[in-house]
């Protein structure tokens, strides 16, 4: 009997790559279930390159639309973390790299709090932090289409309200 649910357990995070999706967590918790930056990344192009023929918004204007996309995708992000009662202490940093479907909802939205460990939130602030990320981007679309999967990624400053 254990062996069945411990081999079921990992059936289930070998399937999770492949199955798993509208999924928000840490970059070392993506790591752990296989969900490596090179394998999405090898399955998701850059949105923009240095090197256009590698981006999939090639063009300036492109580039533009994708920047107002995402900079409004983060906007609305702190929104809803403000709506549901999510306030910042103080400036917390965060890197994300965020793999959309061309249609543009977001199948994976990885991310790292940076800094030293008294400037990140708490273990159960950061749980909570994922949980709403994850309800976020369950039915969110950012306001730009591609003709294939794309990924990007910025760092971002969460700032408390009024500051």
């Amino acid at each position: 009997m254990k062996l069945t649910i411990s081999l079921l357990f990992v059936l289930l995070l070998l399937s999770l790559p492949s199955f798993g999706q509208h999924l928000g967590l840490t970059f070392q918790e993506a790591e752990k279930t296989g969900l490596t930056q090179p394998y999405l990344d090898s399955m998701y192009q850059s949105a923009m390159h240095v090197d256009s023929a590698e981006a999939v918004f090639k063009t300036e204007l492109e580039q533009q639309h994708l920047y107002e996309a995402y900079v409004k995708l983060l906007q609305d992000f702190g929104k809803f973390l403000s709506a549901n009662n999510f306030k910042w202490e103080r400036p917390t940093k965060c890197f994300n790299r965020i793999y959309f479907s061309a249609d543009g909802t977001i199948d994976y939205f990885l991310f790292n709090f940076l800094g030293k460990p008294t400037d990140k939130p708490s273990a159960a602030r950061e749980k909570q932090f994922t949980q709403l990320l994850n309800a976020f981007i369950k039915d969110y679309q950012i306001a730009i289409k591609a003709p294939r999967k794309f990924a990007q990624c910025s760092p971002s400053t969460y700032m408390p309200l009024g500051k």
